[in-house]
């Protein structure tokens, strides 16, 4: 069993500490480092990865002191990309979620979340997906275009059709190497492929992508615009 490690930042030791707690009870979850305020953050990766620990998934608050949540996703995207970050944040998602899934991060939850929740997006989120709740999506929705998007299967090809149906349930590229055949370098240039040709940013987006073309194609051609 892979064991997930994890770095949690927040500026409150009792959210440190509740965090702790829930995933202490979860087997192939395991805490190794915590921090205060973004500086921390980016200290601890540098000197961490330098010694060749590289932690799975970063629980990264909004407002931290020093250099704040978000300073620090777009830092660890650029210095760590196989990190993954998981936004932690008492704001509401129509705030800040479709901001800061659209910088790189794997998911976004309200502090108030249950720990199923919490649980589930750091597995998914150390699985190079994303996790998105359904407000999330709704967000995510409101931002995109309402315009129709092209037919996904007239833009690709019969195989990037192929990882692009994998990709919009959710499966990462791992999991769609193993299924297809592939090397997981190849997916990721097909999937890199079918990002620039829907317009996606990422997976979330291309979901949705998906998801407003199936709508469109599933009304009748007198309610089309």
């Amino acid at each position: 069993m892979k064991v997930i490690e994890v770095v949690i930042a927040d500026d409150h030791r009792i959210v440190r500490a509740g965090l702790r707690q829930v995933l202490a009870e979860v087997s192939d979850l395991k805490v190794i480092a915590e921090a205060s305020n973004g500086k921390m953050v980016l200290q601890y990766l540098n000197e961490s990865v330098s010694q060749g620990i590289t932690p799975h998934v970063l629980l990264l608050d909004i407002a931290l002191p020093e250099m704040d949540g978000l300073e620090v996703l777009q830092w660890v995207r650029k210095h760590h990309p196989t990190v993954a970050v998981l936004m932690l944040s008492t704001y509401p998602e129509k705030q800040y979620a479709v901001h800061c899934i659209r910088h790189g991060a794997a998911g976004y939850l309200n502090k108030s979340a249950d720990a199923d929740d919490l649980i589930a997006a750091i597995r998914k989120a150390a699985m190079g997906g994303v996790y998105v709740t359904p407000a999330t999506a709704e967000a995510m929705a409101h931002a995109l275009s309402a315009s129709t998007p092209p037919d996904p299967a007239s833009l690709l090809s019969h195989r990037e059709y192929q990882v692009y149906k994998l990709l919009i349930v959710g499966q990462g590229v791992t999991q769609i190497g193993a299924q297809l055949g592939l090397a997981s370098n190849t997916v990721s240039t097909y999937r890199s492929r079918i990002l620039e040709k829907t317009g996606a940013k990422n997976d979330v987006e291309l979901a949705l992508y998906a998801e407003r073309w199936q709508q469109q194609a599933s009304r009748p051609p007198s309610a089309w615009s």
